[in-house]
């Protein structure tokens, strides 16, 4: 078979990036290569074990059947409950539905509602797989560049600019992966007025990072600041981030109730319904015991600020301190036109990863892969040791540039 008999969207797209970067760091470490890894993007965490419990009790129960294709009505209940509890949104049981992780529910929420010459808006730096989901679905995705000066923020002129009569959807994603750039009310606000006059225009809010914002950073959905605008938004979260349960791949989405209901007809057709065992622990993880996250939240933000001090000192690299998700958006700039002792050139924040891969063991990922260069995305989802090792391996390599 050849590649001539794949479907020309499938052509179109890469891997994910990011996902393609943790792959070869493992891969390398299966051959014997000692590499720290700050591609990740998932907690190092266990998933806490009051959540694990529930998933055990549902096997030793019986619960390992088919659900409704919305999600079991405990699970769609315990999400109306977080909305309520974390966010201070009212959502009815129509107006949520579970899936086998956020990504799942984005991709499902795209297939529902775009058509042929769409245009789905796109913030640089933006998550990796948004302009290849709208690709696949055959609408054209319209990035708007990203800008540091501004906090890598969407700002409400540049969205004025985007619109136009072929505009789809707006994918905001607040806490920001990979800038960690969080919305304020303000800026929620000056975009919502610019949204008002679009009514065609649906907005996703990604908001799978909520529980992890730093300083003095309030996470907000732009539902909270624009109840007007619940209408035709859809707000996409789950377990994975907040809870480290990507490995049990369960996410949600609330939004009007004839998109749901669209969402649920595909999902019908495509995976049935998400985990019945998954979806019994993140009930427990919703509506139990939410202390973990607090002590997640605490050590998130002491390794963010040991990373931050031990890339400082590195010359020609500059880091905007996050105020949210767990990465660092590094400017790497100053190190761009430079070669190593070996003559490799590096003309963009790709070689650059590559030569920290090879010569430092240090594997992360290019703003290349973000839509946003030249910087590196650094995880902070790792051990205080492991942090110092790879920083001090990357500082090590970065003096050897020349």
């Amino acid at each position: 078979m050849t590649t001539q008999l794949l479907s020309s969207r499938l052509l179109s797209i890469q891997p994910s990036p990011s996902i393609a970067a943790n792959a070869l760091a493992n891969e390398l470490r299966a051959q014997g290569r000692d590499i720290i890894n700050f591609t990740i993007g998932e907690p190092d965490f266990d998933t806490p074990p009051h959540i694990i419990q529930a998933a055990s009790a549902a096997m030793q129960q019986g619960d390992t059947h088919y659900t409704d294709t919305r999600g079991s009505l405990a699970l769609r209940q315990a999400i109306v409950s977080k909305l309520l509890r974390d966010n201070g949104l009212v959502y009815d049981l129509d107006e949520v539905i579970a899936g086998s992780g956020g990504k799942h529910i984005i991709y499902h929420a795209l297939a529902a509602t775009l058509n042929a010459g769409d245009e789905v808006i796109v913030h640089a730096p933006y998550w990796v797989s948004y302009p290849d989901i709208a690709r696949l679905n055959a609408a054209t995705p319209v990035i708007i560049p990203g800008d540091e000066s501004s906090g890598f923020k969407l700002t409400a002129q540049a969205l004025e600019q985007a619109i136009t009569p072929h505009s789809k959807w707006v994918i905001l994603n607040t806490p920001n992966n990979p800038s960690g750039a969080v919305y304020s009310r303000e800026e929620l606000l000056a975009l919502a007025e610019v949204l008002r006059l679009h009514p065609q225009v649906l907005i996703m809010s990604d908001e799978i990072y909520e529980h992890f914002v730093y300083d003095n950073a309030c996470h907000l959905s732009i539902v909270n600041v624009a109840p007007d605008l619940k209408a035709r938004t859809l707000i996409v979260n789950g377990a994975s981030k907040g809870y480290a349960m990507t490995g049990w791949r369960l996410g949600f989405a609330a939004g009007p109730s004839v998109l749901i209901k669209a969402i649920g007809k595909l999902i019908s057709q495509t995976t049935t319904c998400p985990s019945s065992i998954s979806q019994a622990a993140a009930v427990a993880a919703f509506a139990g015991d939410q202390t973990p996250i607090a002590q997640m939240r605490e050590i998130y933000a002491q390794r963010r600020q040991r990373m931050l001090e031990n890339l400082d000192g590195i010359a020609g690299l500059r880091c905007a301190s996050p105020q949210g998700a767990f990465y660092i958006f590094a400017n790497v700039a100053g190190l761009l036109g430079k070669q190593s002792p070996q003559g490799q050139y590096m003309a963009s924040d790709t070689d650059l990863a590559n030569y920290l891969l090879q010569e430092a063991n240090v594997a992360t990922v290019s703003g290349e892969a973000y839509g946003m260069s030249p910087y590196l995305r650094l995880s902070f989802s790792s051990p205080m040791d492991v942090i110092d090792e790879g920083c001090r391996r990357i500082s090590a390599a970065c003096r050897t540039l020349r």
